[in-house]
């Protein structure tokens, strides 16, 4: 049985995703979280239940229990499992959640816009682990 609490699946072609998932990988030196390249040669044969396109606009993350969560719970929950940035969780609040949301899905579909704004190649090439 993994001990992975959550498999994220995450867009290895946005260089702004990939540095919050190098972070992430750095950081996870429990192994709670599998991290998923959607763009991955073989990823439509280890997953066919996940749609790469859908991936690709909304994050998507797989708990150790089948349950399927999508854009900002995949992020607070990967933060979480890695003991950082507690004060995520107010994106999660009634008061907070639908705006976040909001926020989430403009930044989502415009990220690679976004990512070269700051001059960040969209393909950043970097060598990420598989688990």
């Amino acid at each position: 049985m993994s001990t992975h609490q959550l498999t994220l699946f995450y867009d290895g072609r946005c260089a702004l995703c990939m540095r919050e998932i190098i972070q992430l990988m750095q950081l996870d030196a429990a192994g709670r979280i599998c991290f998923e390249d959607i763009h991955a040669d073989d990823f439509a044969d280890r997953y066919p239940d996940i749609d790469p396109v859908e991936a690709d606009r909304r994050l998507h993350g797989k708990l150790n229990n089948g349950t399927m969560i999508y854009g900002l719970d995949v992020t607070v929950s990967a933060w979480q499992l890695v003991n950082k940035h507690r004060w995520l969780v107010i994106l999660r609040w009634p008061v907070i959640k639908h705006g976040a949301d909001i926020g989430y899905r403009l930044f989502a579909r415009y990220r690679h816009s976004i990512s070269r704004w700051f001059k960040h190649p969209d393909a950043c090439g970097c060598q990420v682990r598989r688990d």
